[in-house]
């Protein structure tokens, strides 16, 4: 006898390039309708021009409730992973957040991991615009000593952030690290450019264990990270350069991607 599958019902938070990128992706792979996008959870409906066919717009994180959701992703920036995290982890499955720089806050992680735990859902770490990941995860089963993550972009991607204090981003003429520190210092220092350090962090060591340089390089093609990890299990290195979404060169193309895998792997037959 063949069990039919029913189509998994998703809620995307945002309505940025990254969770139109993802629609997008969705939408062109998704021939079936096994996904459909129930509701865009956003803080302004107006400032959404063009939704998916169907898709709710909601202000309010209790709307979740009406849904019958089975995932909700976030993609608009670390207060909003503060805004929806408890409505999403108690009315859908399971939870996964983009802006990863939100879980430098001890007391909203562990309040999310805590309304996970008491609900039997799940609190989902995309691999972001990394490589990798699958692998310092299960290094990270035995003693690691280090992890390294260095993160290098063109100058044009820095600009708008903090880096614009500490380096002359127009008159670079070779790779320059302006900062250097933990996980949890860069990530909150640079939420749109160094988001990812979290997830590396919580991968292996940790946010204050975890090592990370950020790099302008006006040589670089596109947004670079390369990986560095030292422990029981032996050694990694890993290195993987980015194209950048068209719509915002501080994203990566594989951010999108990432989380089309993420969705997709609730329901497909064969996990990879």
């Amino acid at each position: 006898m063949t069990r039919t599958r029913k189509p998994l019902r998703l809620a995307l938070i945002g309505w940025g390039a990254i969770s139109r990128r993802l629609a997008e992706l969705l939408a062109e792979r998704n021939g079936t309708n096994d996904i459909i996008i129930a509701a865009i959870g956003i803080r302004d409906p107006g400032k959404v021009e063009v939704a998916p066919a169907g898709a709710r717009l909601i202000t309010d994180p209790q709307a979740l409730s009406t849904l019958d959701l089975d995932l909700v992703v976030e993609a608009a920036g670390r207060e909003a992973v503060g805004i929806w995290g408890e409505a999403a982890l108690v009315h859908a499955s399971a939870f996964a957040v983009a802006s990863t720089s939100a879980f430098c806050d001890t007391a909203l992680f562990d309040r999310l991991l805590a309304t996970a735990e008491t609900n039997g859902s799940q609190l989902l770490v995309p691999p972001g615009a990394l490589a990798g990941i699958d692998g310092i995860a299960a290094a990270s089963l035995l003693p690691l000593d280090e992890v390294v993550h260095r993160i290098v972009k063109p100058p044009q991607a820095w600009r708008g952030t903090t880096a614009e204090s500490l380096v002359a981003l127009g008159g670079l003429t070779q790779a320059t690290t302006f900062f250097s520190g933990t996980a949890r210092e860069a990530a909150s220092r640079f939420p749109q450019n160094a988001n990812v350090a979290v997830i590396s962090a919580l991968a292996g060591i940790g946010l204050d264990r975890t090592r990370v340089e950020l790099v302008a390089d006006p040589a670089a093609g596109g947004n670079g990270h390369q990986l560095s990890v030292r422990g029981a299990f032996g050694k990694l290195d890993l290195a993987i350069e980015n194209r950048p979404l068209a719509s915002n060169p501080k994203s990566s193309e594989m951010t999108a991607l990432g989380l089309v895998r993420l969705i997709e792997n609730r329901i497909r037959p064969l996990v990879r």
